[in-house]
C-alpha cells in the first residue's frame, strides 16, 4: 500500500482536517502534530489548493515548545464537529486520545502515523514503523519533500531529538540522521532548540528531580532502579505532570542499571509509570502492554494503582521473569 500517496491524496481532497496526538504530549507528539499542520498550510499556499479548515487538537503542553509555529493555534478542547479527515500522530491506541477520540470517530476518513510497536491499527489507514526513531521520522517519509518548509522542518527536528534523546538512543539510524540534516539545512538554530526544549529545566524542576534522585531505590542487585514522587510532594513543589520531563532519562543513565522506572501520581491517585530499558533482555513494551499501556521495546509506559510499593513489586516481578528467560 502506498501510504505516501494515500496521505497526500486525503489531504488534497479534504476540505476540513483535524490533527490529533496522544494525551500528555511530548516533543515527538507536539512535533508531529504541528509538523502536519505546517505542512498542510504550506501545501495550500504553494500549490494553490482550495482553502482548508485545519485545526490541531492537543491537551495543554509545555511552553518550552512555544517556538514551534502553530503552538498558539492548538485547540485544547474537543468538538463534535465532523471533519473530512482526521490525522492521528504518535498514538498507538485510541484510548490514548482521551476526550479527543470523538473527533477521530466522527471523521469521514482517518489516517494514523506512528512508531509504537503496540499500535492496534485503530484508524482507517494506519502506517506504523516500530523501527523508526520517532513519529516525526515516519511523518517525514510521507511528505512531498519539495513542500517542506522551515516551520515544518523545525517541528520534525524537534520530535526526532526528543524521541532519540538527542541522537543517543538505539533507535537512531543513518536515515534518522539524514532527515535531521535535511531539516537543519533550513537554517534554524538547532543548538538553541536542543538546549531550550530538551536540556533546559526550571529551578523547581531541578529541585523535584533532586528529590526523586535522592529517594531512588535499586533492586535486583542494582539491575533495576525505581524513582517516584507522590501527589502531596508535587503539590508542595507546585509542579504538575508537565514538569516531569527529563527525570526518567536521568535515571536511565545510572551505571550498571538494566532498567529504570519512574512513577508520579496523577489527580485520580493512580501512578503514571515510565520505563526505560538498557538491555536487550528487557522488553518494557511487553510489560507496559500487560498493564494496559504501550510503547517501544526500550521505552514504554502505563498506569498503575495508588501504592508505590505494590506497583514496584508488580513491575519487578515482570522484569525478573524476562531476565530469568
Amino acid at each position: 500500500m502506498d501510504y505516501k500517496l494515500i496521505f497526500n491524496s486525503l489531504i488534497s481532497e479534504a476540505k476540513s482536517i483535524a490533527i490529533l496526538g496522544h494525551l500528555g504530549p511530548d516533543g515527538d507528539c507536539a512535533g508531529s502534530v504541528l509538523g502536519v499542520y505546517n505542512y498542510i498550510l504550506n501545501l495550500v499556499r504553494e500549490k494553490h489548493l482550495e482553502e482548508k479548515l485545519v485545526i490541531p487538537y492537543l491537551e495543554e503542553f509545555s511552553n518550552k515548545f512555544s517556538y514551534l509555529n502553530g503552538y498558539e493555534d492548538v485547540v485544547h478542547e474537543p468538538t463534535d464537529k465532523s471533519y473530512d479527515l482526521c490525522i492521528v500522530c504518535d498514538c498507538g491506541d485510541d484510548s490514548r486520545l482521551g476526550k479527543f477520540s470523538i473527533i477521530q470517530k466522527n471523521a469521514v476518513h482517518s489516517f494514523c502515523l506512528d512508531h509504537h510497536i503496540t499500535n492496534k491499527g485503530f484508524a482507517e489507514y494506519c502506517i506504523v514503523k516500530p523501527e523508526a526513531s520517532s513519529s516525526c521520522e515516519v511523518l517525514f517519509d510521507l511528505l512531498e519533500e519539495d513542500m517542506l518548509d522551515k516551520n515544518t522542518a523545525e517541528c520534525i527536528y524537534t520530535g526526532i531529538i526528543h524521541d532519540t534523546g538527542v541522537f543517543r538512543y538505539s533507535s537512531t539510524s543513518r536515515h534518522t540522521m539524514d532527515i535531521a540534516g535535511k531539516c537543519m539545512s533550513f537554517g534554524f538554530d538547532f543548538g538553541k532548540i536542543i538546549d531550550d526544549s530538551f536540556f533546559s529545566m526550571s529551578l523547581t524542576q531541578k529541585k523535584v528531580m533532586g528529590k526523586v534522585l535522592f529517594e531512588t531505590e535499586s533492586y535486583l542487585d542494582g539491575k533495576v532502579i525505581v524513582g517516584s514522587i507522590d501527589a502531596a510532594s508535587m503539590k508542595e513543589y507546585g509542579v504538575t505532570n508537565k514538569d516531569m520531563d527529563g527525570i526518567i532519562d536521568n535515571l536511565r543513565t545510572t551505571r550498571n542499571a538494566l532498567c529504570a522506572i519512574f512513577m508520579y501520581q496523577t489527580l485520580n491517585r493512580q501512578y503514571k509509570i515510565s520505563m526505560r530499558s538498557n538491555s536487550d533482555d528487557i522488553n518494557v513494551a511487553l510489560i507496559a502492554q500487560g498493564f494496559g499501556g504501550g510503547g517501544h521495546v526500550k521505552a514504554a509506559g502505563c498506569f498503575l494503582g495508588p501504592s508505590i510499593k505494590e506497583n514496584t513489586q508488580k513491575l519487578l516481578s515482570e522484569i525478573e521473569k524476562q531476565l530469568n528467560k
